[in-house]
């Protein structure tokens, strides 16, 4: 599997919500290499602090350009947000396991908060395929603000969005889990990424219908290669799994739920 790193040129920083940001890069060896459902690893500035890279979901890949769709939540981020175009940042990817393109369809895509940010680069592989009509992609977040452009943006691909947010400022008021089950029966694949208790439970949903589920995990790395053995999560068969190397998208059966 090729991974590279490179310095990349920054083409568009934009700010989607108050804290979440979307960095667009000049990076065709990633995009070409990449997988929806893979991640790269960002060094986030030039000096020691930050140490240690942060690892960012693939957002987009349009053409040479890559997009990395980031919430502020420490310095490291904090740093990131003041890149602009011409900078550069220092990058290795692609890397992991991405998403199953050759399942079953049609599919579902569910999506939570900055669990998003894979499913858009996922949803326009699918469109590729040509697998015929799917059923609508399911997005949630805190607000309207941190959801709206997300949504109109797989809207804009041709999918049918149904939203949820749990202050009800957009689509449904409460869980998108709670979306999920009545359209279940229309699904033989189910790909989810978002917080670990939102994707335990359409993971238990899942089950219960009988229907195949992928989940991508997201999980702090110090290295994104599989050397510091830090970003693991329990196996359904026992031992661990690794997320940099095992996933992060990994079947929803292979992970003991906790």
């Amino acid at each position: 599997m090729a991974e590279f790193q490179e310095k990349y040129t920054v083409l568009r920083q934009e700010q989607l919500a108050d804290d979440i940001f979307r960095l667009s890069l000049d990076a065709p060896k990633i995009a070409a290499a990449a997988q929806p459902g893979q991640f790269v690893m960002v060094r986030t500035g030039e000096s020691l602090d930050p140490l240690l890279r942060r690892p960012f979901s693939i957002h987009k890949v349009i053409g040479e350009t890559v997009a990395l769709l980031y919430k502020v939540v420490g310095k490291g981020t904090r740093v990131l947000t003041s890149l602009g175009p011409g900078d550069s940042v220092d990058v290795v990817g692609p890397l992991g396991r991405g998403f199953d393109l050759d399942g079953p369809g049609p599919r579902c895509l569910v999506g939570g908060g900055m669990g998003i940010a894979p499913l858009y680069f996922l949803a326009r592989q699918i469109l590729q395929q040509d697998t015929g009509p799917n059923p609508p992609i399911l997005l949630g977040a805190r607000t309207r603000a941190e959801l709206q452009v997300l949504a109109d943006e797989f809207t804009e691909l041709g999918f049918v969005v149904l939203t949820a947010t749990d202050d009800g400022s957009l689509g449904h008021h409460g869980l998108v889990t709670e979306l999920l089950d009545d359209i279940l029966h229309r699904v033989r694949l189910v790909q989810v990424c978002g917080p670990v208790p939102m994707m335990r439970t359409v993971a238990r949903q899942c089950d219960r219908a009988r229907v195949p589920c992928q989940v991508s995990l997201e999980t702090h790395m110090a290295c994104g290669l599989g050397a510091c053995l830090g970003c693991t999560c329990p196996a359904r068969e026992g031992g661990y799994k690794h997320v940099c190397k095992d996933g992060p998208v990994l079947s929803a059966d292979e992970v003991a739920w906790i």
